[in-house]
């Protein structure tokens, strides 16, 4: 009988836990119809892990005439994130609260990406957890097939096994190739990033004949 009873506990948390789901990507597939993004014609720019869009905002600054968007999964941060946008009127940036993976799913189809950046993603250092970390090959196979001819992946950490374990992901992957030689996209300081006493950075090229 205690058997049953937490096997329907966990059925019925799970079933709890889709229709969240659920709403959540219809929520958000509606600010993404709402925001054009079903008629936007040129690739974007896609920050994972955006924080409060500080890099973001300098680099959509700067490059006026790219489309922007960030993700992240703090309501705060994207709060700080839009109210960066508003203050300088960027029409060309986008921000939202949204997971990694339920954003892509409900991205519409014809969004391709000119570049993806991750800045300082969670380590998730304890090897129990590293199934939570964000690169996992299912994701680089997702993320190649969206990219633009010659789009490319930039990755920076300042946590050693992640940097590795990113790279060894990478060079397994049949979609990427790591570009060692290429430069970061932007270089801008962030709060975050000047407390770190060094860090460690990532560059892969997505390989043609995906789409």
């Amino acid at each position: 009988m205690k058997g049953e009873e937490v096997s329907g506990a966990v059925s019925e948390g799970y079933i709890k836990e889709l229709k969240r789901q659920k709403e959540r990507k219809e929520e958000l597939k509606d600010r993404l119809v709402a925001d054009g993004f079903p008629s936007f014609k040129e690739a974007i720019l896609f920050e994972a892990g955006c924080g409060h869009g500080h890099w973001l905002t300098s680099f959509s600054n700067a490059n006026p005439d790219t489309k922007c968007v960030g993700i992240d999964l703090i309501a705060g941060r994207i709060s700080k994130a839009n109210a960066k946008k508003a203050k300088r009127s960027l029409e060309n940036m986008h921000f939202y609260k949204a997971e990694l993976l339920e954003f892509l799913e409900v991205l519409p189809p014809n969004i391709r990406f000119s570049n993806v950046v991750f800045l300082f993603p969670d380590p998730w250092p304890k090897a129990r957890h590293h199934k939570k970390r964000m690169i996992q090959m299912p994701l680089l196979e997702g993320l190649a097939q969206r990219m633009s001819p010659d789009g490319k992946l930039y990755f920076r950490t300042d946590d050693r096994s992640y940097y590795e374990w990113t790279c060894d992901h990478i060079e397994q992957s049949d979609f990427w190739e790591m570009k060692p030689q290429d430069q970061w996209i932007f270089e801008e300081d962030t709060y975050f990033q000047n407390l770190m006493g060094s860090y460690f950075s990532v560059i892969a090229r997505a390989l043609p004949g995906l789409k």
